[in-house]
């Protein structure tokens, strides 16, 4: 009896540890587009020619382990880039962030999922490099930039079904 039950105990611990990779979303495309109504300040103009490209790169080193060819394609339409300085965000004028809408179909085009994705400023915070002196960091700086790109890139494959 103690036998059966330590063993079905077993089982279900395996079965439980190995269902999410089981059910892991493999990824054939990433597609990440962005419009000039996205940018919503002249800070985050300086990023308008390489964030989709820069956000594309991040979803898809995330992803490089799980990709096939009947995979589901991953599009990404950033809705809002904006880099605030000190100044607007001390006074919470303006804030850091990176706002987007995902949307998840399958080689048939069948529609698998879609979710909002938001990165800001305290999010960015989180995310910078480990031994970083964040009060020395202006807002509107690459570094925030990159650790809002990775954060909204982690949430996007964290989502995923």
């Amino acid at each position: 009896m103690v036998r059966t039950m330590l063993m079905t105990a077993a089982s279900t611990l395996v079965l439980m540890t190995a269902a999410p990779v089981l059910a892991e979303t493999m990824v054939s495309e990433v597609d990440v587009s962005m419009d000039l109504a996205a940018i919503k300040n002249e800070k985050a103009a300086a990023y308008w020619t390489s964030a989709a490209d820069d956000l594309e790169n991040a979803i898809v080193a995330r992803v490089a382990d799980r990709t096939a060819d009947d995979g589901a394609r991953v599009t990404v339409d950033i809705d809002a880039l904006s880099l605030a300085n000190w100044f607007e965000t001390a006074f919470n004028i303006d804030q850091s962030q990176l706002k987007g809408h995902v949307l998840l179909m399958n080689a048939e085009n069948t529609h698998l999922g879609s979710y909002d994705v938001s990165v800001s400023y305290p999010d960015a915070i989180l995310l910078m490099p480990e031994g970083t002196d964040v009060a020395t960091i202006a807002p509107d700086n690459r570094d925030y930039y990159t650790a809002m790109i990775n954060g909204f890139a982690d949430a996007v494959v964290a989502q995923l079904p």
